[in-house]
């Protein structure tokens, strides 16, 4: 498989089933000019491990970039933020920002989502809320 054959298999959107909780914009990149925008969000990163102080963004990141790297791609992490995600009502709602990555560009992740939930109500704001 060519590089771009794999990058296209990269899935564009991977996030909890409902929820709120973090998620990163990433950028996957083969070469100077191929990439592929990507939005990774979990429950996972908010909650306490082994003591430690909340996982963060950066958990999700973690998770992400090895996964990449494998496949022979390097990661950049755009920005973050919050989702809410409702299955029930088919509605999901992007907001807020990361401390340590700074705010992700809403309407990119909005579009990207809109793509993977198709029949969803999906918004953004720039609340921190």
């Amino acid at each position: 498989m060519t590089a771009a054959g794999k990058l296209s298999s990269v899935p564009e959107v991977e996030i909890d089933p409902d929820g709120a909780f973090k998620y990163i914009l990433v950028r996957v990149q083969h070469g100077a000019d191929q990439h592929r925008d990507i939005v990774r969000g979990t429950a996972v990163a908010e909650f306490h491990s082994e003591g430690r102080a909340t996982l963060g963004l950066d958990h999700i990141f973690e998770r992400v970039n090895p996964e990449m790297e494998k496949l022979g791609f390097v990661c950049k992490c755009l920005g973050g933020g919050k989702i809410e995600h409702n299955s029930k009502d088919k509605k999901i709602r992007v907001f807020g920002l990361s401390t340590g990555y700074g705010k992700a560009d809403h309407a990119v992740t909005v579009e990207l989502l809109k793509k993977t939930y198709k029949d969803y109500e999906i918004n953004w704001s720039d609340d921190k809320k």
